[in-house]
């Protein structure tokens, strides 16, 4: 058993790397520290355009939910590569009224046509790249199914309202922002397809240049068709139509989606998991998001120590961070996937006795080989195995002026995801984020294996943190692939266990753990204490480590937001 393991981690491993090689969504350098302050109401999203929208939104009163409606489809439109109405998401959502924190599921789901060797070609996994581009890849949007969902229970202003600041900036234009140019020029095969290619690059082949006013009137048409008609018209009609078309019909990978698929896709309203980590309640998505989970689990391992002791980046802090987050990553690949289809122990993996015990297994001396612990009891044994999840998506944190909060991760997988253009906007590649192993020689399966209407896990992870009062203390987020687990730990850890500002705990160095190797981002930690971290028996590597972090601190009344400033993203408010 522990030889398959290996090996299966050994092929997931080799598909990351072989993820991190292509780099889906490259790092483009970083700005200087972004920070705001307001009293009313803030916005915190991964581009100006959409904290504007956002902001323009809660200015007339909108909500949280509102205001992340309108960000969502200018995101799509001027942060293609990252996410959109042909994507998924998550959604925490805070109601102050009634102080109920709602989830909200907006995972693609697989096509009923696939099967559990869907990602086999004569018993081998298929190439990464060779899976993500075409039909092959894509899943059931779940983005506005999930978005008129919240909207229904959590939302003010009429809908179609939402849809002007993006249908405006369609039809008027944007400018070609450097870090859009940089991906479309560094990012491999963006151009895979007639109609990707045509929209962003010119008649020489070259991608569009920064300041290019880009215009996209076929999203403008389909938003305005979506705000009459509500999310019916994206999930039947002229644009399931030419979504089932462009999957079924791609010329050299074609997929299994129809339009019976896209009629039926639900979103879901579900329980977060909340776990402790000291003072206050870390509430995150629960399966299929391993998000909630892990992030709580290396909070809870991390509070078992004194932290008063330590600062950010010193050896002694990174070494404690690095263990818990292999440790709650051995539980995350071993438990996480679609509870629909799986029996997932997430309030074991979170329990307070549980992560005790898990954190005695960290030896402040050394580092140790992290395994899967029991949090629960199961008559099948199960196997650890990843997906070759990468460092795209977006993220956004807003609160308005009802004390009303939303945390919202959103996705079309790798960086301009299937390549499929459709309407004006881009189809995911999201069943990528299944296993491509589905089972071991002996017939023991993957949790998180491919099967028909099954979403795949994700490690997206808005997070929303609450104080001892129940008072909304912080939110949360990141893209990043797997790593926006320890992107989003280690920024509350920062903030609410060493006391850092929250735009500093934001643009503090990354550190990445999720099993093989210790990922520290450059700058941010001395010679001194690589070496030592070495010493202890990590083995290290200094990476660029592309978050996209997004947060909004309430402190003393106020709302205090840091954007990342490794990305164009930008915190507004009043």
């Amino acid at each position: 058993m522990r030889h398959l393991i290996l090996a299966l981690l050994t092929l997931s491993a080799s598909a990351t790397l072989a993820g991190q090689e292509i780099q889906p969504e490259v790092a483009t350098g970083r700005s200087e520290i972004k920070s705001a302050s307001a009293e009313d109401y803030m916005a915190v999203t991964a581009n100006p355009l959409a904290s504007r929208a956002a902001e323009q939104i809660l200015a007339r009163g909108g909500t949280a939910v509102d205001a992340a409606i309108a960000a969502q489809l200018v995101l799509g439109l001027v942060e293609p590569q990252s996410s959109g109405i042909g994507g998924g998401a998550f959604m925490l959502s805070y109601r102050a009224d009634g102080g109920e924190l709602h989830y909200y599921d907006g995972r693609e789901t697989a096509p009923a046509g696939v099967d559990e060797d869907y990602f086999l070609r004569d018993g081998q996994p298929r190439p990464f790249l060779k899976a993500v581009i075409g039909g092959y890849s894509v899943g059931v949007p779940g983005v506005l199914r999930m978005l008129e969902l919240a909207h229904g229970r959590d939302g003010k202003l009429p809908w179609a309202e939402l849809f002007q600041p993006a249908i405006r900036l369609a039809e008027n234009g944007f400018r070609v922002s450097p870090r859009l140019h940089q991906l479309l020029d560094r990012m491999p095969q963006v151009d895979a397809r007639p109609a990707i290619a045509a929209y962003f690059f010119g008649d020489d082949g070259e991608p569009l240049p920064v300041g290019h006013l880009l215009k996209n009137p076929d999203y403008a048409a389909t938003l305005r068709t979506i705000a009459d008609k509500g999310a019916d018209a994206f999930y039947s009609g002229p644009i399931a139509e030419a979504i089932a078309a462009a999957v079924q019909g791609d010329p050299k990978n074609p997929g299994k989606m129809t339009l019976k698929d896209i009629a039926g896709y639900r979103a879901k309203v579900r329980e977060p998991v909340c776990s402790i980590f000291l003072t206050y309640r870390v509430c995150g998505a629960d399966a299929p998001s391993s998000g909630g989970t892990t992030v709580g689990a290396i909070l809870g391992m991390l509070g078992q120590f004194s932290l008063n002791e330590y600062e950010a980046g010193d050896t002694e802090l990174t070494h404690l961070f690095a263990e818990a987050s292999e440790l709650a990553f051995a539980d995350r690949n071993t438990y996480s996937a679609d509870a629909d289809f799986v029996s997932v122990p997430s309030q074991s993996m979170v329990a307070p006795q549980y992560l005790a015990r898990r954190a005695q297994l960290i030896d402040p001396e050394r580092a140790t080989e992290a395994v899967a612990g029991e949090p629960q009891s199961f008559d099948e044994p199960r196997l650890q195995a990843a997906s070759p999840e990468m460092p795209n998506t977006s993220h956004l944190s807003i609160v308005d002026r009802y004390g009303n909060g939303v945390s919202m991760t959103t996705s079309i997988e790798t960086g301009f995801g299937s390549r499929l253009f459709v309407k004006g906007f881009l189809l995911n590649n999201q069943l990528t984020d299944f296993s491509f192993v589905p089972r071991d020689a002996k017939g023991s399966s993957v949790a998180n294996r491919i099967q028909p209407g099954k979403r795949p896990r994700s490690s997206m992870s808005p997070t929303i943190v609450f104080d001892h009062d129940n008072n909304m203390r912080l939110l949360v987020g990141s893209p990043g692939g797997s790593r926006i687990i320890d992107y989003t730990a280690r920024t509350i850890l920062y903030h609410l266990g060493l006391g850092m500002p929250i735009a500093d705990a934001v643009a503090a160095g990354n550190i990445g753990a999720i099993g093989y190797r210790v990922e520290l981002e450059p700058g941010f930690f001395s010679a001194e204490t690589v070496a030592k971290l070495e010493k202890l028996g990590h083995k290290v590597v200094e990476k660029h480590l592309n978050s996209g972090i997004h947060a909004i601190a309430l402190v003393d009344g106020e709302l205090r937001g840091g954007a990342d400033p490794r990305r164009e993203g930008s915190a507004l408010g009043k």
